[in-house]
């Protein structure tokens, strides 16, 4: 059960990076063309943060949760 708890955190805890990132790509978007070097860096962070929060969540589906 402690991990299933543990499983649900972790979820939480990527959520919150992957839509922070998403935000923050949103901003940079808006801000265009300023800063336009720092998209291919965000992108790549997102990227990782949401197949992170992708694989989180299968990982808690199998688990039951």
């Amino acid at each position: 059960m402690d991990d299933l708890e543990t499983l649900k955190a972790r979820v939480k805890q990527l959520n919150a990076r992957a839509t922070t990132l998403k935000m923050n790509l949103h901003d940079l978007s808006e801000d265009l063309p300023t800063g336009w070097e720092n998209i291919p860096d965000l992108a790549a962070q997102a990227f990782d943060a949401y197949r992170s929060l992708a694989e989180a969540r299968r990982a808690l589906t199998q688990a039951g949760g």
